[in-house]
């Protein structure tokens, strides 16, 4: 029997302790790095979960390198210390990758479309609607049902009017005649916001009813909850854009965070700073260099795929 999906959260903190056991495993990681993580594991319950499913595997893996050692014997000295060195590091990265293939859904993987951290995708389908999908997102397709599941992320869809298209989502339905939808879906709910037109509600509880043009609301399992106005910046990413406006930095981060691959870190201390601006997400180390130039705070990277952001030092 299949067990239930983990959340996006709970696969957030796998990414990151993947990334952190090949760093431990790797020989390069220095004290500062053993106490990182061990910040880390403390902050919450779900880092050290994920933490201990990383050791199980790198116990299970454990034998490998010795196979791998054996088979360089035969290699000249210089060359044996290369090739074991290559093993060795592909060697930390196996359960790595293991770790986060097995705890992505089947249904992501199976989706008819999908894309990757960064990626974002436009096609228009056999009726003349347009469709665009934003990061880390994944739809299924019947054209001949009026359907499209929204399997993972968030999605972007305009229908021209010839037929109503049902977004089929974990927390009810959106049924688009004609106009222009984004639906974005998390682990507890699902934010429906109307950029023309207008749309009908089918919540998991409650009656149906209509959403016009300029409002948004959030479908949870309980039910719809309020109504609001539309938020215009949310839209940035149908053209490239991440933008702020006197927003929280750890909340613009976290967002900033869905479009890079591998992790990114930053202090508590820098949550509560404020961000303002249009941020090009084709280049997000160039996000990063613009934080760091406009913002008390710097950027450290061990990799492109390994930064960490910390409270600037005092000049004096």
């Amino acid at each position: 029997m299949i067990g239930p999906a983990p959340s996006a959260e709970a696969r957030q903190a796998i990414r990151a302790a993947a990334q952190w056991l090949a760093l431990m495993e790797s020989g390069a990681a220095n004290e500062r790095d053993r106490a990182e993580l061990q910040t880390w594991r403390n902050s919450h319950s779900s880092h050290e979960q994920a933490w201990q499913k990383a050791q199980l595997l790198r116990q299970r893996f454990a034998e490998l390198p010795s196979a791998l050692a054996m088979a360089s014997l035969d290699r000249p000295q210089e060359s044996r210390r290369t090739v074991l060195k290559r093993a060795l590091g592909a060697v930390a990265l196996v359960p790595a990758a293991w770790l986060i293939s097995r705890q992505l859904p089947l249904d992501v993987w199976s989706a008819d479309l999908r894309t990757a951290t960064g990626e974002g995708k436009t096609v228009r389908l056999a009726d003349g609607s347009s469709l665009q999908l934003n990061t880390a997102s994944a739809v299924d397709i019947d054209l001949t049902k009026r359907w499209l599941k929204l399997v993972e992320g968030e999605i972007a869809l305009s229908v021209p009017g010839t037929s109503p298209l049902t977004v089929q989502t974990h927390f009810g339905q959106v049924i688009v005649s004609q106009g222009e939808v984004c639906v974005r879906q998390g682990q507890t709910g699902c934010k429906v916001s109307v950029l023309k037109g207008a749309v009908r509600l089918q919540p998991l509880r409650g009656p149906d009813f209509s959403l016009q043009a300029g409002r948004q609301v959030s479908l949870q399992a309980a039910g719809a909850g309020a109504i609001e106005p539309f938020d215009v910046l949310a839209p940035g990413w149908r053209e490239g854009v991440l933008m702020a406006q006197n927003q929280p930095l750890g909340d613009f981060l976290r967002e900033l965070s869905s479009y890079r691959p591998g992790v990114l870190r930053w202090e508590p201390a820098l949550e509560s700073l404020r961000v303002t601006g249009s941020f090009r997400l084709q280049d997000t180390d160039r996000i990063l260099a613009l934080l760091a130039a406009s913002l008390p705070l710097e950027v450290h990277s061990r990799t492109r795929y390994w930064v960490t952001l910390l409270p600037r030092k005092n000049s004096v």
